[in-house]
């Protein structure tokens, strides 16, 4: 069951070994508790979600419904996960390798979210080098640091009843978080050099923009790309520094409906642009033609 697999993970890490699960859409919700209790216990995990079309048990085709969940409130408590979104199958492994890193790194669970095109495709890959186990400690010295309330020093629990304990590892997670954003933010930029139209799109969503941008610009339509990797910390600087005096206009491309990225994109641009949208949900497959009609479709808007 997924709410075995997911205490299973927790006890690996709590003995100091890496282990990962996996789901997609409802199995990701069962889950949630025991993430939030990683986070809680300040556990290396990592998870990876197959996202599904939409709510209950949805289409298991290609969708982006769950960034809101992934990179917000994936579970109760206020806690926070990297989120690493691969576009290609190689991505998907290198990136993965690149979780167990960061959830080492940080004691803290990392997920990596994918739709359902990228998680059933075959493509060639080159596996990275196999590396050593990386071997970690929850007693002694890390059971003292983790867990300030002191509770033995071979006792690995979220459970801290006293509140400025609480408190203490509620600030320490919050400088992580700010952290991260110095420090792990993952982005493409592809052709921003001289863009006027910039699309921002992340996993089989931006392979199609990738596509609709060579058609665009063979039509001397100037667009470009910025493709988050990491959407949390989420690629805020790169939006932050597109040039207002060229850039006309930005558009929001996924495959969920209502988008659910634009608030992110909109924050980091603070009303400099214009922020469009194009998105198709359900396991839909958002298509290069539909992305170059709605950049057509929002210059002739701008036109006007």
């Amino acid at each position: 069951s997924e709410t075995a697999s997911v205490c299973m993970v927790y006890g690996a890490a709590a003995m100091g070994t890496l282990a990962m699960t996996s789901s997609s859409g409802p199995g990701i919700s069962l889950k949630a508790e025991g993430i939030s209790t990683l986070a809680g216990a300040c556990l290396p995990a990592v998870i990876v979600n197959v996202m599904r079309g939409g709510p209950g048990l949805g289409a298991i085709q290609a969708a982006q419904s769950d960034y809101l969940h992934a990179t917000k409130a994936l579970g109760h408590g206020g806690f926070r996960v990297i989120v690493l979104a691969p576009s290609t199958v190689q991505e998907a492994i290198d990136l993965t390798y690149k979780a167990f890193d960061l959830a080492i790194r940080y004691r803290n669970p990392v997920m990596v979210l994918m739709d359902g095109w990228i998680g059933s495709m075959m493509e060639p890959v080159t596996l990275p080098e196999a590396k050593e186990p990386v071997t970690f400690s929850y007693t002694g010295w890390g059971a003292k640091y983790f867990n300030p309330s002191g509770v033995g020093v071979n006792v690995v629990t979220s459970c801290l009843l006293e509140p400025e304990y609480q408190e203490l590892l509620n600030i320490r997670a919050g400088e992580m978080y700010e952290e991260w954003k110095e420090k792990e933010v993952l982005a493409e930029e592809y052709l921003l050099d001289d863009a006027e139209y910039v699309i921002v799109a992340y996993g089989t969503a931006a392979r199609a923009a990738r596509t609709a941008i060579g058609e665009l610009r063979g039509k001397c339509i100037r667009a470009g790309m910025i493709r988050p990797v990491s959407l949390y910390p989420f690629p805020v600087e790169s939006l932050k520094s597109l040039d207002r005096n060229r850039v006309k206009f930005l558009v929001d491309t996924e495959m969920t409906l209502p988008v659910q990225m634009m608030d992110d994109i909109r924050l980091a641009v603070a009303d400099a642009f214009p922020v469009y949208s194009c998105g198709r949900s359900g396991g839909v497959i958002l298509t290069n033609e539909e992305i170059v009609e709605a950049v057509e479709k929002a210059i002739a808007k701008e036109v006007r």
